[in-house]
């Protein structure tokens, strides 16, 4: 991992997060709340889309809130009113949604991002066959059953996997989109009948080493009640790093819940 330190991790993952809310770096390292306009530049990570009507990122700080102007009074009085861990969490959590109802709009997205920790970031092996995987190689495996591990509706996005493989059936895949210039994120699926036996960790670690050696940083997200998913992530040496929520349409939480 020649060239890499914590600091530049961090520092990679924050820039693009200053690019995503259309505020600086530095803002993430203040103590104070920042609040800014939402706007797109093309250069966030590709999944979003923006301008947000609300999104709120905390590194462990402070939070930074990406707006839309029309709720500019209702999400400074939000911040002002709860502590910042608070902010992200039930019952507080209510008064944000239940504000932005009358908008159109809920609260949608709460998710946990990681980022590798080099301390504790290592191959981990599973006692099964593993195998780097390129782009070309994905064209197959577009069958639902990797979903986790591969977009089909951004397929131009997955660069890099790893499967892993009980002779010649695959058993549990690893893969990354390219997601922003300098960061990719990385998914990963493990048939029922092999998890708890330490796949996961294994496609996990080495493809955050694979992603490291082509010089982007990789991250990882999961939802704070996954617990196998947070799990994995810790156990493959990433430690979390920082936290969003997102407000969307009524309309788009719907049709979420409809499915």
């Amino acid at each position: 991992m020649l060239g890499w330190t914590q600091q530049k991790i961090l520092k990679i993952a924050m820039e693009q997060s200053a690019v995503d809310l259309s505020c600086q770096p530095e803002d993430f390292l203040k103590e104070e709340n920042v609040i800014v306009h939402s706007g797109a530049s093309g250069n966030e990570r590709k999944y979003l889309k923006l301008p947000f009507f609300c999104n709120l990122v905390s590194y462990g700080n402070n939070v930074v809130a990406s707006i839309d102007p029309e709720v500019m009074h209702i999400v400074k009085d939000y911040l002002e009113r709860y502590d910042k861990v608070h902010c992200f969490e039930t019952p507080n959590m209510q008064v944000l949604n239940d504000a932005f109802q009358k908008f159109g709009y809920r609260i949608c997205f709460m998710a946990e991002y990681f980022l590798p920790e080099l301390s504790a970031l290592k191959p981990w092996e599973c006692g099964y066959e593993l195998r780097i995987l390129q782009k070309e190689d994905f064209a197959p495996l577009y069958t639902g059953q990797w979903d986790n591990a591969l977009c089909k509706d951004r397929k131009e996005l997955d660069v890099l996997g790893v499967g892993a493989y009980d002779g010649s059936n695959m058993i549990g895949l690893a893969g990354c989109s390219a997601d922003g210039k300098d960061m990719w994120q990385i998914g990963v699926d493990v048939l029922k009948e092999y998890r708890r036996q330490g796949v996961a960790s294994a496609l996990t670690s080495h493809l955050a080493l694979e992603i490291l050696k082509r010089d982007k940083v990789p991250f990882y997200c999961a939802a704070w009640s996954n617990i196998p998913s947070v799990r994995n992530a810790v156990r493959s040496g990433f430690l979390p790093s920082w936290v969003e929520m997102t407000a969307k349409e009524e309309t788009y939480v719907d049709e979420l819940n409809k499915v």
